[in-house]
Order: structure tokens, then C-alpha cells, then sequence
């Protein structure tokens, strides 16, 4: 197929947007890929379609290589099956919701796991019917309070859904590893550095959770991994490896001091390394004090509660981390209206004690171990108590991840350093289980004639998000580079002479190369040879031919767009020298 640009809906810009961040938001609206319609919202042009459906194209033929039968659910559901699971509530502000005119709740889907599971509840009934898996490529909507980074993080967003049904768990194992496989072999394709990491279910539940996470500097998602090992993990779903307990007996007892003017862990150390402190032998650190940071928590439908979280001193509460292991759950750290209501939390001087005494729940960090000895708030104003042992002096209500990840950690596994780095969710597989099929008793008969529970798996992939993330990673200070895979056109063919000769050949080898099965964009425009080779740098095909100057002398031009190397190719033979280059 040839397009010539002089006909193509299409209008580039020199400039960056002016509310643009990130280079894919950059890029994709300067060359006419995509333009913005409202906060988080993003038309397609005809050259991001494009790609768009490239993508698409991939998926679908990855998914009918494991078995997989593609179905359509409408965006536009009711309330019913979410109230039934709970996510109407879990989900909290970021579901749409909305009414019609006879006042029922729909909701804007964000994902479809209780359709399927009624879905295949109202078709199948027989063992026989399973193992199954079925997807769908439809858009999904969640209301992101800051819809940022273009389209990678919107409010309107396509995506790649699709769910196994087993009659046994071992049936669940064997789908989660094929779409495993499957989705390696679609970010292969597309050309991706990406990472798999452990990572946590959320509202979605299950038990086992990966995440494929693009590398990228601009990504939201923090991992770390081990390079002894290969253990890799999204921060939320790291275990803090845990330290043996320590001996209580014979450890001095706790004692309360005066601390002036000490409401910050800073403070509080410089008071402690000037105080001589019998209990220590050495510089104190932030590590031997205990942060107690407040917070309030609620329960979807739930009231609000008091919740105390305990982390050494020298870590900050990841509010990743927080979340995640709170979730379905929402937070808010404690105001000044909050502490006036509750006079026994004294701000700055927090301890376990009064916690422990008013009922507050109290959860510390995995390294608060029995025998460890802080350094931490007294309960009243200017106070500290040194020497504070867990187990003895406190019991905690349990443990929290919560604390920050940093790099030098020890890796879970034991077998070295955490390091950490960026990236960009692309997709995400679960191990669900029954949550929803229990929801809605999808059972089916079997094969000793009892009714058997089906289980579930979940697996995704941001395929909108997808365009970015591959703009991200495949991008210069030109402008994009796409893979062939996804590129809009295979050939960008620039008419960089105006000798009405050179028009025609170059006319005549676009045929040629469009009878070869290439797809062609052919810049046919009066534009002047510096906007048009500004444009090819711009649109990112992977091979841009030239026909300019050295046409009087019997040579095109060939450029590779990824390398920036150049050739020249005979006129006579350009079709198939060309078509050779690009394989």
C-alpha cells in the first residue's frame, strides 16, 4: 500500500507541548500520533492507529498460539456484579461511576473479571467444557486523580484482558505459564527491555502475582533486584528479610530522659550522642530509634481507625508499600484535628505504650524483632525512652511492610544486594483462584458427577500504553525510531528533488516496492528537503529512502533509521536492493 503524506491526515509540530513531561508525550504529539481531547484523554490520528493496531495484531496471534477465543463485553456495566465482590466499594475513587435516567448505578469498567466468571457460569456446566481461556482488547477506564505522562497514564486506556477457567489448580498453573510465555514472546516482538518481578495482587486478589515491567527512567514503579540471584521484585511485593530475635535477659532496664526540643529523628539522635548513654558503646544512629508514624484507616463501607505504624528511624514509610499492604483499605496520615481528638498522641513523642494502652492498633516493621532495643517517644512532651525492648517492654499487634526499600538490602533469597530501578507496567499475570467464581458459584459437574468449583486466572497488558512505552525506549534527539513490527509504514520514501524525472521514479519505485507487499509512506509534498527529512526523523520508520540529488547519477539513498547508517542503491535495482535491506 502506498500513502502519499500530501493526502494523509496528518499535521506535525516543531515544538513540545507545553504541558508534556516525558519524551513518548513529547514525541507522539509533535508527529501527529495522538492528540489531547481532555485531562487523560487522547484521540488517535491515522499514524498512531496505526501502530495501534500493529500491536493489537500481535496480541491477538500470541493469544490464539495458547488457545485463547477472543469475546467483546460492553465498557458500560451495572452495579450489580461489582456489589457482589466488593470492588464496587474497594475500588474507591477511581472507578467511574454514574446513573441513568431511571437512577441505577453503572459503572465505567476498569477491568471485567466478574463478566467472565458470570459469562462462563451462564454457558458451560460440564468438566468436560474446560480448560478455556478468553480475552478481550477493549478500552477500560479508571479516574486517575493526575492523569500525567500522555498516554501512559490516562483516564481512557485499551487494554488486553483475558481469564482462564480450570477445574483444578494444576489446570491454573499450566495457563498462568503459557500466557508467561506468551506475553515474552509479544514484548520480544515489540522489541522491549523489560524485566518480570514478583508483585501483589491488590484488588484484583489471588495468590500468585507477576509484573512485566519496561525499563525506563520515567516509569511510576519501583523494583529491585538481586544481580546474584536474578530475584526481581516490584517494592510492594519485597519481604523484608527478618533478623533472628535477639536475648531479653540481662538487658538493662528502659529508662525515661528529658529530650528538649527533639520532635524529629535528627533531634532526637543529636540529643542521644550528646547524653552518654550507658546502653550505648558507640555513635548513636537513626537506626536505633523507632519511628511511630499515625495514621487513620478505613475499610470499604468501614468507619474510620487509628492505626500506628512502628519502622527504625533511618527509613522512611513508603507509601507504595503502605498501600499495598493495607489494600482494599484507603489511609490518611493524621492532621492536627486528628491528634487534638486523641490528647494521649503526643506529636513528636509517640511510643508503644500508649498506643498499647488506648487500643490502638500497632503494627511494626519485620526488623522489630524480639530482644531489639529502640530508642523511641515517651508519651508526654520533650520525653524519650531509651532502651525499650520489643517483647518485653512492647508486644505489637503484628508486622507491616511498609518500610522503604533501599539499595544494598539484602535480597529475600538471601543471595546478595538489593539494587533498584524504573519502570513502566506493560502487563500483569494472577494466579486469582476462586474469589470470583466463589462469588457467583460458578460451578460446573464433575467428572465423579459432584459439582467442582472452577478457579480463575487473570492476566493483562496495557496495549495503548504499549505505543509509549516502545516510544520511550526507541526514541533520539530526532525523534522516534519504531521496530518494524509496529512502525506505521515499513519505508518512508522522501522526494527531496523537484525535477519532475526524479518525481516520476520515485513514483514508479514506491509501485515497485508496494508490489513487493511493503507498505509505503510517500512524501509526495512541495515542502522544501529540510522540513521533509525533519519529518521522516520525526515519524520514526525504520528505513527512510531518499530520492534527491543523486538521482541524475543513478543512486537513491537508503537510511537506517535505528543506526543512522546510509547507503546508496542503484536506480535500476532499488526495489530489490531495498527489499533485501529490510529483509
Amino acid at each position: 500500500m502506498i500513502t502519499r503524506m500530501s493526502e494523509l491526515f496528518l499535521r506535525t509540530l516543531r515544538d513540545d507541548p507545553a504541558d508534556a513531561e516525558v519524551p513518548s508525550h513529547k514525541l507522539l504529539i509533535r508527529a501527529g500520533y495522538v492528540r489531547p481531547v481532555g485531562p487523560g484523554l487522547y484521540s488517535w490520528l491515522p499514524l498512531g492507529l496505526r501502530v495501534l493496531r500493529k500491536i493489537e495484531a500481535i496480541v491477538r496471534d500470541e493469544m490464539a498460539h495458547i488457545g485463547g477465543q477472543e469475546i467483546l463485553f460492553p465498557a458500560l456495566l451495572p452495579r450489580a456484579p461489582y456489589e457482589a465482590t466488593s470492588r464496587w466499594t474497594e475500588y474507591g475513587p477511581n472507578l467511574f461511576r454514574l446513573q441513568d435516567r431511571r437512577r441505577n448505578d453503572y459503572l465505567l469498567a476498569p477491568t471485567h473479571e466478574e463478566m467472565f466468571a458470570l459469562t462462563v457460569k451462564g454457558e458451560y456446566s460440564s468438566y468436560k467444557d474446560f480448560p478455556v481461556i478468553l480475552y478481550q482488547i477493549q478500552n477500560k477506564y479508571r479516574d486517575e486523580a493526575r492523569p500525567r505522562a500522555g498516554i501512559l497514564r490516562g483516564r481512557e486506556f485499551l487494554m488486553k484482558d483475558s481469564y482462564s477457567f480450570d477445574v483444578d489448580d494444576d489446570g491454573l498453573k499450566n495457563a498462568y505459564h503459557a500466557h508467561r510465555e506468551a506475553y515474552q514472546k509479544i514484548f520480544a516482538r515489540l522489541e522491549l527491555d523489560y524485566v518480570i518481578v514478583s508483585a501483589v495482587s491488590g484488588a484484583m486478589g489471588g495468590s500468585a502475582s507477576e509484573e512485566f515491567l519496561a525499563e525506563s527512567e520515567v516509569g511510576e514503579d519501583t523494583f529491585v533486584r538481586c544481580l546474584e540471584s536474578g530475584y526481581a521484585a516490584n517494592v510492594e511485593a519485597v519481604v523484608t528479610q527478618v533478623p533472628p530475635p535477639l536475648p531479653i535477659e540481662g538487658q538493662p532496664d528502659a529508662v525515661v530522659h528529658e529530650t528538649p526540643d527533639t520532635p524529629t529523628i535528627a533531634t532526637l539522635v543529636d540529643w542521644a550522642n550528646g547524653a552518654d548513654l550507658p546502653q550505648f558503646d558507640r555513635p548513636v544512629t537513626a537506626a536505633d530509634t523507632l519511628k511511630n508514624v499515625l495514621l487513620k484507616t478505613r475499610e470499604p463501607g468501614g468507619e474510620w481507625e487509628l492505626l500506628a505504624v512502628g519502622v527504625p528511624g533511618d527509613r522512611e514509610v513508603d507509601e507504595k508499600r503502605l498501600g499495598a499492604a493495607l489494600d482494599p483499605a484507603e489511609y490518611v496520615l493524621l492532621g492536627d484535628a486528628d491528634f487534638a481528638k486523641n490528647p494521649f498522641l503526643v506529636k513528636g513523642y509517640v511510643g508503644p505504650k500508649a498506643l498499647l494502652d488506648n487500643g490502638v492498633r500497632y503494627l511494626v516493621d519485620p526488623r522489630v524483632v524480639d530482644g531489639t532495643a529502640w530508642i523511641t517517644g515517651a508519651d508526654a512532651p520533650n520525653r524519650h525512652v531509651v532502651g525499650l525492648v520489643a517483647g518485653r517492654d512492647f508486644t505489637a499487634d503484628g508486622t507491616i511492610e511498609a518500610a522503604e526499600i533501599r539499595d544494598g538490602d539484602p535480597s529475600p533469597d538471601g543471595a546478595g544486594p538489593l539494587v533498584s530501578a524504573r519502570g513502566i507496567e506493560i502487563g500483569h499475570i494472577f494466579q486469582l483462584g476462586r474469589k470470583y467464581t466463589d462469588a457467583f458459584t460458578v460451578d460446573v459437574l464433575g467428572e465423579d458427577g459432584k459439582p467442582v468449583r472452577l478457579t480463575m486466572g487473570s492476566y493483562g497488558i496495557g496495549v495503548s500504553r504499549l505505543v509509549a512505552v516502545i516510544a520511550e525506549q526507541q526514541h533520539d534527539g530526532l525523534g522516534l525510531r519504531w521496530p518494524a513490527s509496529v512502525a506505521p509504514f515499513d519505508v518512508h520514501l522522501v522526494i527531496a528533488n523537484k525535477d519532475a524525472e526524479a518525481r516520476a521514479g520515485a513514483t514508479e519505485l514506491a509501485a515497485a516496492l508496494d508490489r513487493l507487499g511493503f507498505d509505503v509512506l510517500l512524501d509526495d509534498r512541495t515542502s522544501s528537503p529540510g522540513v521533509k527529512f525533519k519529518d521522516a526523523e520525526l515519524l520514526g520508520m525504520p528505513w527512510v529512502v531518499v530520492v534527491g540529488r543523486g538521482w541524475a547519477n543513478g543512486v537513491v539513498e537508503l537510511r537506517n533509521r535505528f543506526s543512522g547508517e546510509t547507503s546508496e542503491v542503484s536506480v535500476d535495482s532499488a526495489a530489490t536492493d531495498i527489499a533485501a535491506a529490510l529483509g
